[in-house]
């Protein structure tokens, strides 16, 4: 199986979690791509897609939502991020299976969520949703992941590699 997890982070923690998820995933081959670096079109040997971001402001980062990142102390903030990628993403020739992730903080506990807008997106742009969209908690804007979610995130990805058809 060839796995691509795709993801947005600016504190880490996004990271942390897509590579835990591409470990449960295992396979053949796992490619984790940060979204500023993933290409425009995916490979057709490709079987499953995962993507993964913080959720900001409800939804996806924008460059507005990261500069406001940058204003609070986020040091590595991407030229762009998972909703930019999917606007850029070709249509794939085949209906590739497709699992989206966000990261929240724990406290305050806010309405919304990237990974639903990213896959509601990825859906309509042709892909087959493989699993209903995840969320993992971090402690406040910069984290650290939350007690169990790497772990959490690994179980995920092995589940989701799990019902998809061999060969």
């Amino acid at each position: 199986m060839h796995a691509v997890v795709i993801f947005e982070s600016i504190w880490g923690n996004t990271e942390q979690l897509a590579r835990e998820v591409a470990a449960g995933i295992g396979g053949e081959r796992t490619d984790v791509i940060d979204a500023a670096s993933a290409p425009a079109a995916l490979d057709d040997d490709v079987d499953l897609l995962v993507v993964g971001g913080p959720t900001h402001a409800f939804s996806m980062s924008t460059a507005s939502t990261r500069e406001s990142a940058r204003q609070q102390g986020a040091v590595h903030i991407p030229a762009w991020g998972i909703r930019e990628w999917i606007e850029s993403l070709a249509s794939p020739a085949r209906a590739v299976p497709v699992a989206t992730f966000d990261t929240r903080v724990v406290s305050p506990r806010l309405p919304g969520s990237a990974a639903k807008k990213a896959m509601k997106r990825l859906v309509a742009a042709g892909f087959r949703a493989a699993a209903k969209p995840e969320t993992f908690d971090v402690h406040g804007y910069s984290g650290p992941v939350a007690d169990g979610e790497l772990e959490r995130a690994r179980t995920w990805g092995t589940e989701i590699a799990g019902r998809l058809p061999l060969g």
